[in-house]
């Protein structure tokens, strides 16, 4: 298991390591996420994370977490409360083999003792997507302190996405459309309209970010269809024990890498 995240069980009976989760490949490069903010994903990530387990299988199953669990950096349970109304007017667009299912992200919440630090959050997920994560053999490992250290959410996504497949034992890269990239990396429609746009404001600084503070290495590269970019090459390895260290010191404190050190290309690693 820990060379290829495919398992013959459930994701949701396999125990997270203490400082992970373990998110469902179901829920990673959803389509119909674009408007959520980073906050929101946190706060998903973490809803998710609290629920993990053989109950999280069970429709109309209530979870409760405290709101101090929730709350990050720039956050208060306004901000939080804002976060987990986008979650619930969300429907997302999930694709599996043999049918296509449009879901809410989240369903009946409640919110109590907001104003106080006593206070905690109770919620449950869309039956559908209950149905559809109980059969789920395919996850993303997720660092939670990459998840709270991002600065932005094209890196949390672009984390993601390169986390639901850096432990594959048989795939280095894939290249994906650019408007498939685009919507992968939760880029409204109609914003960053250019190559050139999108590149400086959203693939370059997130490619960055997750070289910074992730446990593997990615890299990228345009692919033109005549003199226009049509896609977007990424590929991925996980880093040497030396270079997790430094990303570990990062995230906990230690010195930062500059974004052009942490962006040094590794041979071979796009060819």
């Amino acid at each position: 298991m820990e060379n290829d995240p495919k398992t013959t069980v459930s994701t949701l009976t396999l125990r997270p390591l203490g400082g992970e989760m373990l998110k469902p490949a179901e829920l990673v490069e959803v389509d119909g996420a674009e408007k959520l903010t980073l906050n929101a994903r946190r706060a998903f990530n973490l809803l998710l994370h609290n629920a993990h387990g053989p109950d999280m299988a069970i429709p109309h199953q209530r979870f409760t977490i405290p709101l101090t669990a929730l709350k990050f950096s720039h956050a208060g349970n306004e901000r939080l409360a804002q976060a987990i109304k986008s979650l619930m007017r969300t429907i997302v667009t999930i694709r599996s083999p043999d049918r296509v299912e449009l879901v809410p992200l989240l369903g009946r919440t409640t919110i109590a003792d907001r104003k106080n630090d006593r206070g905690y959050l109770t919620y449950e997920f869309d039956p559908v997507l209950v149905e559809l994560l109980r059969d789920s053999q395919i996850f993303a490992k997720l660092q939670l302190d990459v998840i709270h250290a991002v600065s932005s959410k094209y890196a949390l996504a672009l984390y993601e996405i390169v986390a639901k497949r850096a432990r594959l034992s048989y795939v280095r890269s894939e290249t994906f459309d650019i408007d498939q990239f685009r919507s992968m990396l939760g880029v409204e429609a109609g914003k960053l309209g250019t190559y050139s746009n999108l590149l400086k404001f959203a693939i370059r600084p997130a490619f960055e970010e997750v070289n910074r503070l992730a446990e593997f290495h990615a890299a990228f590269e345009p692919v033109k269809v005549g003199r226009k970019v049509g896609a977007i090459k990424i590929a991925w390895a996980i880093k040497s024990p030396e270079a997790q260290k430094l990303a570990y010191a990062e995230l906990h404190g230690g010195p930062a890498l500059s974004p052009k050190s942490a962006q040094q290309p590794i041979p071979g690693l796009l060819e």
